[in-house]
């Protein structure tokens, strides 16, 4: 039986680090990822994102949201808490992507219902190996909703 072809989805990253968004970009390209990468660069951006409003009326619904959790004016707690109570929002898989290793930090994700909790690393080279591995994870094992 022929594999199904891949999804291509939309990925949100909320992200203020302009070096850390522009690995991520790297990393969609130089891995030839199909998604298309969208970018913000904090909390209130990624709900306007998320609700298509504002500047984003024709934003696309993402199949993945990738949440950094240290963000000006609204940080990713609070984005991650709106996503997950939000009927319309929930079923999109949130991967917090930080640099924090704070137990604590781990913990609320989760009980804000995170999809998954993943430290970025410093080293380029192996920040781009996962970024390969979520988005191999996401957009080709796991079944998103449509």
């Amino acid at each position: 039986m022929p594999e199904a072809p891949l999804s291509v989805i939309d990925v949100l990253l909320v992200e203020d680090d302009p070096g850390d968004a522009l690995m991520t970009q790297e990393a969609f390209e130089h891995h030839k990822i199909r998604n298309t990468l969208h970018v913000v660069k904090d909390g209130v951006e990624a709900i306007e994102f998320l609700r298509r409003e504002g500047q984003y009326e024709n934003a696309p619904r993402p199949g993945l949201i990738l949440l950094d959790l240290n963000l000006p004016r609204k940080d990713g707690r609070e984005v991650l808490s709106e996503v997950k109570n939000d009927p319309e929002l929930r079923s999109i898989p949130v991967v917090v992507l930080t640099t924090s290793e704070a137990e604590e930090d781990i913990l609320r994700s989760y009980s804000l219902y995170a999809n998954a909790y993943v430290t970025k690393p410093v080293d380029f080279d192996r920040f781009i190996e996962v970024v390969r591995q979520i988005d191999d994870f996401f957009v080709t094992v796991v079944k998103l909703p449509r």
